[in-house]
């Protein structure tokens, strides 16, 4: 019997010790999981698998209550116990997300990028996978937060594009798998963040009177996501920037372009946009 088949998907809940969201799935091989691998070479001895699983039941216990920091330590050991086996694989994948809870994005990814070398056949491959993603994705989300008081112009959108590769795996690798809708989700938004992002930007520049960057940017967004609603005010900034740089073929150009897909489009007449929320919250 495969140790990955005891771990049940759990329905997304709230924590209630945090308050916080718990993703679809949480590690959960129980104690049954010792006994699948019994027999094997590399399971520990039978006078150490009491040991281990309570360890295990300890550890599980800790992640259920929040107590993250003691679940890490439990999780630690019981890797290095059962090394070898399904269940030292299921305890890297807790303690990938028990770093994740404890705010330890990069160690986090590195737990789950050594299980993805380690383990390419792995049965819980689409979930490992999938936390990298959701591990990603929330640094984006709490990048997002702060947006509204930095310079975006230096701000670094790689977690987003981490968060989408990881995501884009899973859909490709298994399509069928129970993970993969949700991840298709967040990829769609993650196209549509990373458009409003580099608008966000050229609307900066613009009002800055940094026409060209401006312009560049807005070009980046209309080049690298053609299918996102941002296109459509990123063709008026570009004309509009292209205006104010004397650029007049420029400015036809991309004035064509935005009459012929938008013909009703409100930007002509109205000029740049200025959000009335922050241009992030649209999940």
């Amino acid at each position: 019997m495969n140790v990955f088949k005891v771990m049940k998907p759990l329905t997304a809940s709230t924590s209630a010790r945090t308050g916080r969201r718990l993703p679809g799935w949480v590690g959960a091989a129980a104690l049954v999981a010792l006994a699948t691998v019994a027999g094997c070479s590399s399971t520990p001895k039978d006078d150490d698998r009491a040991s281990v699983e309570k360890l295990y039941a300890d550890a599980k216990d800790d992640l259920t209550s929040g107590s993250y920091d003691q679940a890490v330590k439990q999780l630690e050991r019981v890797e290095g116990r059962a090394a070898g086996t399904l269940l030292a694989q299921q305890a890297m994948l807790d303690l990938a997300y028990a770093k994740w809870r404890l705010n330890e994005r990069v160690e986090a990814i590195a737990t789950l990028d050594r299980f993805i070398k380690l383990h390419p056949s792995s049965p819980a491959m689409d979930y490992a996978l999938y936390l990298k993603g959701v591990v990603n994705f929330n640094e984006t989300m709490g990048f997002l937060s702060a947006v509204s008081r930095q310079d975006l112009s230096e701000r670094d959108q790689q977690a987003s594009r981490d968060s989408y590769q990881a995501f884009e795996q899973l859909v490709q690798a298994f399509p069928d798998s129970k993970y993969s809708d949700e991840a298709r989700a967040r990829m769609g938004y993650i196209v549509n963040a990373l458009a409003e992002y580099e608008l966000h930007v050229a609307r900066y520049y613009y009002r800055r009177q940094a026409y060209l960057a401006a312009a560049n940017r807005a070009q980046l967004a209309v080049r690298e996501y053609p299918q996102t609603p941002a296109v459509e005010e990123a063709l008026y900034i570009m004309a509009a920037s292209y205006d104010k740089l004397g650029l007049d073929q420029l400015r036809v150009d991309a004035e064509r372009v935005l009459r012929q897909n938008y013909p009703q489009t409100p930007y002509i007449k109205n000029g740049v946009r200025v959000p009335e929320r922050a241009w992030w919250q649209f999940w």
